[in-house]
């Protein structure tokens, strides 16, 4: 279990790999919990909205009824964050901050890393590239890192 974090905004390769795994919203919160411990888990609106385009791309009836039937549940389970005016100040002013050190961090994962930042929240992702970017936010990686195999030498 990680160490005590206040609560967990979760970006939207979190449902994404959780889909690619066959896991439903009830099993993938089992699996944050069993994780992150008490703590809230949470959804920002901009990890909502990519989740949405997702759905509406869906290639198969089953596909989308599997998409929209996730994402219904998962915002019956957890609060969704929207994006206030401080939010938008926030990312704005990180933003550019970043620009100017020549950090480009892209828009929507700038917004979701804000949504946390100002809660005192980490964000769980499968791609802590561009969430690292962002000063003073708690990254972590999902699912956990696996260890890597041993090495076995052989003989010639």
């Amino acid at each position: 279990m990680e160490s005590a974090l206040l609560g967990v905004v979760l970006d939207s390769s979190v449902a994404i790999e959780a889909e690619l795994r066959r896991l439903n919203a009830t099993e993938l919160l089992r699996q944050l919990a069993a994780r992150f411990g008490d703590c809230e888990i949470a959804l920002s609106a901009i990890s909502v909205a990519e989740l949405a385009h997702g759905i509406h791309r869906a290639t198969t009836p089953e596909r989308y009824r599997t998409r929209r039937e996730f994402l219904d549940d998962l915002k019956a389970a957890v609060p969704v964050y929207p994006i206030r005016a401080e939010t938008a100040e926030l990312a704005g002013k990180i933003g550019a901050e970043s620009a100017r050190r020549g950090i480009v961090i892209p828009f929507d994962d700038l917004l979701i890393g804000v949504i946390a930042l100002e809660r005192g929240y980490a964000v769980a992702t499968c791609n802590t590239r561009h969430f690292e970017k962002i000063p003073g936010l708690v990254v972590v990686s999902w699912p956990a890192p696996q260890p890597l195999p041993p090495v076995r030498s052989t003989t010639l």
